[in-house]
């Protein structure tokens, strides 16, 4: 990764804890895995600030949130998302989600700018 930033700490937004470390630990090796072969610039996952209400064991349930990014640059000054198939996306969201704790994984479409790469 060109710019993988000051370790895991940079995919997670809002206070580190051990528990966040291991969320986001796991669904980046899941991002890892599933887009090494996709020739983008940059692909990593975040671990967002908040929660979403889903249902696991037919419980309701307030989880976290990852967000995949994958973008294509030559220079980091710009980036636009990388169109990955439908097909992938499914599959990591469906592994993203069988991770205890995280009900949503959203694929985030922003260009820079006017967003940035990472989150923090």
């Amino acid at each position: 990764m060109p710019f993988p930033g000051p370790a895991l700490a940079a995919r997670i937004v809002g206070d580190v804890t051990e528990e966040k470390l291991d969320l986001v630990r796991r669904a980046t090796a899941i991002v890892e895995e599933e887009l090494a072969d996709c020739g983008a610039f940059q692909y990593l996952a975040v671990l967002l600030n908040d929660y979403a209400t889903g249902i696991r064991n037919n419980k309701r349930e307030f989880g976290q949130i990852i967000v995949v990014r994958c973008i294509e640059s030559t220079d980091a000054r710009t980036a636009t998302v990388t169109r990955l198939p439908w097909e992938k996306l499914e599959r990591i969201c469906r592994r993203i989600t069988d991770i205890p704790g995280v009900n949503r994984c959203l694929y985030d479409l922003t260009p820079k700018p006017p967003a940035t790469v990472e989150y923090v």
